[in-house]
This record gives C-alpha cells, structure tokens and sequence, in this order.
C-alpha cells in the first residue's frame, strides 16, 4: 500500500515501536526484507536506551540489533539507510556527548562491511536520530561517520524545522 501510495522509503524498527509495542530484531529483519521486495527503501532503526546507554551497553546492544535485524539479511537485500537513535534527553546533551556517536557509527559501518561488502558499507548512508533540534545539528552534522538526521518532532514546528533544513 505504501509503495502504491508513492512512498519511496519506510521506516522500520523505531525505538518506540521497539518499546511501545515490543518490535524484535527478527520483526525488524522481516519487515525490511518485505520493504525491499515492495520496491522500498527501508531506514533500518537500531539505537539503545539511555538505561542501555548509561549502564554502558550500546555497542553491545547495537550489535545485538544489527545482527539480529539487517545483519540476518543476504548481500543481495541489504538496506541503503540505518538510523541510529538514543535517547541523550535535553538537545545539549547531544551537543555535549559528540565524540560517542563515531564509534557507534564506525562500529555499525564495520558490521555492515564483515556481512556484506566493504563496498556496501561505505554506501551505506548512517543517520542520526537522537533529539535533533535546531541547537544541535551543526554539532551532530560535524560528525565523522553521520550521513544526515532524520527529525522527528522538530519537524512540527515550522520555524524549527526551518532552522534545521537551512543550518550552515
């Protein structure tokens, strides 16, 4: 319906539908794999929980996500776009914590390149999804690894949105 309906690309495994309606790694894998063969784009979201994040568990958990979701696909299926998403809370936090986001990134793009292609993951398009506000994206944007965001509610308010569209 979605492909029918014009849409190009397809959200799957965002951290609330992971929380709120308990969405597993091998659901995920699934609805990439039906993405794909709709003629979708999937943006494959793996990402931790500031619990997870705290108690230092991301990589560990990342690597959990990715192999069990877009890491349980073939070469041929593999998803272009991964969002990376964690819950940092107030936007500064983000600002104030860039240096972790590479190494998630780099770890990401080094999983993607052992199960399928050096090639395919360094085509692979990382995004960042954490809290992205209009005080953050220039610090977020610098970062090596990060390929663009994806907003969510700053997206609602036009002059935010704005501000985040137009950042240099």
């Amino acid at each position: 319906m979605l492909a029918e309906a014009g849409c190009r690309y397809v959200i799957i495994g965002h951290s609330e539908r992971r929380q709120l309606f308990h969405e597993t790694d091998d659901n995920v894998a699934k609805k990439t794999l039906i993405a794909l063969s709709s003629g979708l784009t999937p943006i494959v979201c793996l990402g931790e929980t500031q619990e997870e994040r705290d108690a230092g568990l991301a990589k560990e958990v990342l690597s959990r996500q990715f192999h069990g979701g877009p890491g349980a696909l073939t070469r041929k299926s593999s998803p272009v776009f991964w969002l990376h998403t964690n819950r940092f809370g107030p936007s500064a936090r983000a600002v104030q914590q860039p240096r972790k986001l590479p190494r998630c990134h780099r770890m990401l793009r080094r999983c993607a390149g052992e199960n399928f292609s050096v090639h395919l993951a360094s085509a692979l398009r990382i995004l960042y999804g954490g809290s992205v506000k209009p005080d953050n994206i220039q610090g977020l944007m610098a970062q090596e690894e990060l390929d663009g965001a994806l907003v969510g509610g700053a997206s609602l308010d036009p002059k935010s949105f704005a501000a985040l569209v137009n950042f240099k």
